[in-house]
């Protein structure tokens, strides 16, 4: 099938917000003059049958705009599923129908980046939460804030690390939901990773958070945590931590899986053929080596 057009889509997007908007406007000035009319005194038109008509477009429109809402919601879980091309038929007909709210329609784009993100069109995932991020008008916090991580992973994975650290230092003055925490995180971790910052990775101080937050991921970003957090402890001599996180990983994925998504990772396992092999004795202990 025809994959939507990313800047189709964000300028259509663009112009929808500017219709609605208008369109809002409009409704609501109509609305006032009409109650004006019955209000004054001085004048003889009836401004019921006006309002009338106002409410019910407004009603109209709110309930395609609700519609097209229900439509887009349907995206993240085909997503989550593996059908891609569902989900790309969900959002190009959200996308395409009208919304008398921006929220709507920011939710449907910030679903397109998402979707892109799965095909791993780090560019265009990064070009459309730019797009909800660079509203004139702050979009609400549950499309904002998962935007800047969508857009912050993206770019790490387009290798813009000044544009990753943007988007990190600007999410880490929000207040994050567990689920974002966990994913803000995972892109931390692999964002230090690249700049090399291994003793920051597993301080002291904050390890154990990290810890206990890893342990609530889903399985393939628990596992690629805690085998970054492991290249960390190697890079600075402590092998017993590097034996007891890469033992945690194992038991979660692959070897070979994580190296084929971060190929540096191999340091962690120079022989990747062997490393199921050695799991079962790296069973975690209930606390991190070396410490207490």
């Amino acid at each position: 099938m025809n994959m939507l057009s990313t800047e189709s889509a964000i300028s259509r997007f663009r112009r929808d917000l500017t219709l609605g908007r208008l369109l809002r406007l409009a409704l609501m000035v109509g609305a006032v003059v009409a109650v004006g009319l019955n209000l004054s005194p001085s004048t003889r038109i009836d401004g019921t049958f006006p309002l009338l008509v106002i409410g019910f477009v407004w009603v109209i429109l709110s309930y395609r705009s609700i519609k097209g809402n229900r439509l887009a919601a349907e995206s993240p879980s085909l997503i989550a599923a593996g059908q891609l091309d569902a989900a790309e038929q969900h959002i190009e007909l959200a996308l395409r129908s009208f919304s008398l709210f921006r929220s709507g329609k920011m939710l449907s784009l910030h679903h397109l980046a998402l979707l892109r993100h799965a095909q791993r069109r780090w560019r265009d995932s990064a070009l459309i939460s730019r797009a909800l991020l660079q509203q004139r008008f702050s979009g609400p916090a549950y499309i904002t804030k998962p935007s800047q991580l969508l857009l912050a992973d993206a770019l790490l994975e387009l290798g813009d690390l000044p544009g990753a650290y943007r988007s990190l230092a600007a999410l880490s003055r929000e207040k994050l939901s567990l689920g974002e925490a966990m994913n803000f995180l995972l892109v931390q971790l692999d964002y230090e990773s690249r700049l090399q910052a291994w003793d920051s990775m597993i301080a002291r101080g904050s390890m154990y958070q990290r810890l206990q937050l890893i342990e609530l991921m889903p399985t393939v970003n628990a596992a690629r945590a805690q085998a970054l957090m492991a290249l960390a402890a190697i890079k600075i001599g402590r092998q017993d931590w590097a034996q007891w996180l890469r033992g945690r990983a194992e038991l979660l994925v692959d070897a070979k899986e994580l190296i084929a998504e971060r190929p540096f990772l191999s340091e962690v396992w120079p022989d990747a053929a062997g490393a199921n092999g050695s799991a079962v004795s790296l069973i975690p202990s209930p606390g991190i080596p070396g410490e207490g």
